[in-house]
């Protein structure tokens, strides 16, 4: 239990004063160091302990001064305001590649792009304004109940997926073993709930786009499972956190398997329904496929459901084949700490590397997705499966075969 008895006390009035381990809170919901924890902590020690503090000089010896800064209390708020942490950064990583396509493609058309402050970036934040300030309207006919629930469903598990990536092995909501599965079983929840949507619009062009998810769905995940699972057989694990370190203990796994590498990174495209798999919007063929009757807030929420998918299928690609938040000769950057570094050791030491790294990464990745949205004309839905089970899936299990070969040869 942390106590204050003075604002200047706990700011800056006590050079002794530092903020204790929350890792050695009894509450602590956390086995190992957590980043946006520690950070959520400590905001919460200032903010409460100013809270608890103006309310002791109104009331003195109240009791809810001592329940704000009591373990229990500090811990609960901490919680709070880190999934509200998890949420920000993956809402700023959204923001931030929604600029980079629009200047991208803007470049790549032979013109500027969004130019509205900080080099376009305002636009977007003005856009989604924007889409919540517009009329909230709905359709007649409609299926109500599951019109509403299917859109919040479809955010929902778009952030809920978005927010379990880590960034790090110290930026993370839950260490769980089968990490790697549970993502992708959430991930692959979305396009059955956009089937659903399109049904209750009472639309055949929101119908049809529904439908068209549901193939992608099907033609497109079962190759993506068999990738998964030959980077587990390789790395023995589908624990994140292992497979990315036995990349760093042997090769990024881009190199071992390069054909599943090309394999996995067109079917989380496919899967993120981005250009040229958006067979379920074609907005050229079905004005704007199972999205056509939503609008205002409604639409601007699903875009930012599309672009959260699209962040997670970067982070799988990045965590799977191109060593997650490790850098060849310099790991995790663990071995840099403020005490013990000087020079860029130091600045290595104070910066967030493995959380800079990976979203690097990720923003790398992205603007391949980019390119190819550049690149290539949109498939026909009949192509659509045709390459999902005719060259897809072979190659997944030809990838496999080379994977199973090199373990049985004692090559990885």
């Amino acid at each position: 239990m942390v106590e204050y008895t003075g604002l200047s006390e706990f700011i800056c009035g006590n050079p002794n004063w530092v903020y204790p381990n929350p890792m050695l809170n009894e509450y602590c919901p956390f086995d190992s160091y957590n980043l946006a924890y520690d950070l959520a902590y400590k905001v919460w020690e200032i903010l409460g302990g100013t809270i608890a503090w103006l309310v002791n000089l109104i009331w003195p010896g109240n009791p809810i001064s001592t329940w704000l800064v009591d373990d229990p209390t500090v811990v609960l708020f901490a919680m709070l305001i880190f999934m509200l942490l998890i949420f920000m950064v993956a809402f700023v990583n959204v923001l931030i590649v929604l600029w980079m396509e629009r200047k991208g493609l803007g470049r790549m058309m032979d013109r500027r792009g969004t130019m509205v402050g900080m080099k376009g970036f305002l636009q977007c934040v003005a856009d989604g304004l924007k889409t919540f300030l517009k009329e909230n309207t709905l359709p007649k006919k409609i299926d109500k109940m599951t019109y509403m629930w299917t859109v919040s469903l479809i955010v929902g598990l778009s952030v809920l997926v978005a927010c379990m990536v880590p960034l790090s092995y110290r930026w993370y909501v839950v260490d769980y073993d089968s990490g790697l599965l549970i993502i992708m079983a959430f991930f692959a929840l979305a396009p059955f709930f956009i089937l659903v949507s399109g049904w209750s619009q009472n639309n055949k062009y929101s119908l049809i786009g529904g439908m068209r998810a549901a193939e992608l769905m099907i033609s497109y995940e079962v190759p993506m499972l068999i990738m998964i699972a030959t980077t587990a057989l390789l790395a023995g694990s589908f624990n994140i956190g292992d497979i990315v370190y036995a990349q760093n203990d042997s090769l990024w796994y881009f190199i071992p398997q390069a054909l599943g590498f090309v394999v996995f990174f067109f079917c989380a495209t496919a899967e993120a329904e981005r250009v040229p798999f958006d067979i379920a919007e074609a907005e050229a063929e079905l004005v704007e496929g199972w999205q056509t009757e939503y609008a205002g807030m409604k639409w601007g929420l699903i875009m930012l459901g599309d672009y959260l998918r699209g962040t997670v299928s970067c982070g799988m690609v990045v965590i799977m084949y191109l060593g997650g938040w490790t850098l060849p000769f310099l790991g995790d950057f663990s071995q840099f700490t403020i005490e013990g570094s000087t020079g860029i050791g130091y600045l290595l030491a104070w910066l967030p590397m493995p959380e800079l790294v990976f979203i690097l990464k990720s923003y790398l990745v992205f603007f391949f997705m980019i390119l190819v949205r550049c690149a290539l004309a949109r498939v026909r839905t009949d192509q659509i499966l045709n390459i999902g089970w005719k060259v897809f899936m072979p190659l997944a299990v030809i990838n496999f075969v080379i994977v199973v070969a090199l373990r049985l040869g004692g090559v990885m």
